[in-house]
């Protein structure tokens, strides 16, 4: 096939364990998807779910053993961490049920949602889509891929955050509103998923500013963590 220009190559992530890579076709996320972070946010109670997406070429990849640039975007002067569990999907699938939808789950990564904290808040002010805030470049930072048969009770593990050594955020994937199951059932009712989509979960309390300079150091327990300096 001819194209008038040589097409991006894919995105793609590593997967733990083998020499393959997985490659990503759309990055859907959560939002407000742990209780303490909705009324951090200014909200409460259990509302139903509701999404928003990024450009799949806005991941940064998190080498294991590595510590990766995660640029300082333009425009903002408030850029915030949002740790999050992110779910790769590895078969498609409509209308899954939430009993049925860890048949279509190929594994897990720690992932951040990085946002453009006072551009989000514009768009809202202005009830405008706040893609700015969030569909940035460079706004996807994720680590390598846990297959789930290897990725333990990801269901209670631990979810933290660490800013140059010092705990921003920390809790427990238990306490997501919505749960992995439950997510997909409603993602799956919007957009027929397909394999290669991800999905960040929801980030707990404590989201702040980071500036140039600081080193970012996010964990899900039974996953490859990831390390990222801000530049």
């Amino acid at each position: 096939m001819n194209y008038v220009f040589n097409p991006a190559p894919p995105v793609s992530v590593p997967v733990l364990g083998s020499s393959a890579q997985f490659p990503v076709h759309r990055i859907y996320c959560v939002g407000r998807n742990y209780e303490e972070h909705a009324k951090e946010m200014g909200f409460s109670g259990r509302e139903a779910p509701f999404f928003f997406m990024k450009p799949a070429d806005a991941v940064v990849v998190v080498n294991a053993g590595e510590t990766a640039a995660l640029p300082y975007p333009s425009l903002t002067k408030n850029l915030h961490h949002e740790i999050e569990l992110v779910v790769a999907i590895g078969k498609g699938g409509k209308n899954i049920r939430a009993a049925d939808a860890q048949q279509h789950v190929f594994g897990y990564a720690v992932g951040l949602d990085m946002t453009r904290r006072d551009l989000q808040n514009e768009m809202k002010k202005q009830g405008r889509p706040w893609s700015i805030g969030k569909g940035f470049d460079h706004s996807a930072p994720i680590g390598v891929i846990t297959p789930a048969a290897a990725s333990g009770n990801i269901a209670a593990a631990e979810i933290s955050l660490q800013v140059n050594g010092s705990d921003r955020q920390r809790s427990s994937v238990s306490k997501l509103i919505w749960n992995i199951a439950e997510v997909i059932e409603h993602l799956s009712a919007a957009w027929e998923l397909q394999p290669g989509d991800l999905i960040y979960t929801g980030t707990p309390e404590g989201v702040a500013a980071v500036v140039p300079g600081d080193t970012l150091l996010g964990a899900v327990t039974g996953l490859e963590s990831i390390r990222l300096s801000v530049k």
